[in-house]
């Protein structure tokens, strides 16, 4: 009876030792082992590596086309923003030039219809030099300050010439005469009196200079 005991308990045994797997062969294994029994998983990994280079060099192409067109906007731009400039400013000296030809205009039209008034200023001025003591001569001289006060208003000035240096551009000398009171080439007498609108001379004053 023992020795059956003995003989199902040593086949036990030995079916257990039949079953055992050593773990030294279980942590043998490596990522060659692995590999070499799925070959599958290294090309999908392979394929996997070369999608992702293709996408950096596609990413790398479309970066720098990016970066062209950017920089060729950007000399449009400039090249634009150049071209309006240089137009602002000639339509601004265009503005200016048209101006100038306005002014210039109005004042030859205003210069051309005062100067037809100047000779009947000019009588009424030497008819109040001998002003007789009677009342219709105070109405002239009224009609005379109203001329003048028309003229300043459009902008007519008289030319100061008595006792100022002659000057060839706003005095017309009609005599030279001695004079111990003026030096030599200064305006002694006005003969007739001058008239300027802004920088334009309508009539020259007529003057009388000291040698």
């Amino acid at each position: 009876m023992s020795e059956t005991k003995k003989t199902k308990k040593s086949k036990a045994k030995k079916k257990t030792q039949k079953i055992e797997v050593p773990v030294e062969e279980v942590q043998a294994k490596t990522p060659e082992d692995s590999q070499e029994e799925s070959p599958s998983s290294q090309e999908e990994i392979s394929q996997e590596e070369t999608l992702l280079k293709e996408e950096e060099t596609i990413s790398r192409d479309a970066y720098e086309t990016l970066q062209k067109e950017l920089e060729e906007s950007r000399a449009k731009a400039d090249e634009n923003l150049e071209g309006w400039q240089r137009e602002r400013a000639e339509f601004a000296n265009y503005r200016k030039r048209i101006e100038r030809e306005r002014e210039t205009l109005q004042q030859e039209i205003t210069g051309t219809l005062v100067k037809k008034y100047l000779d009947v200023l000019d009588d009424l001025e030497r008819a109040l030099q001998n002003k007789p003591d009677d009342p219709w001569a105070d109405g002239i001289e009224l009609i005379y300050k109203k001329l003048q006060d028309i003229l300043e208003s459009e902008g007519i000035q008289r030319i100061e010439a008595e006792g100022q240096p002659f000057d060839p551009n706003f005095h017309e000398a009609i005599a030279q005469t001695p004079s111990e009171e003026h030096e030599s080439g200064a305006v002694i007498e006005v003969v007739r009196q001058g008239y300027i609108l802004g920088e334009k001379v309508i009539r020259p004053a007529l003057v009388r200079v000291a040698e």
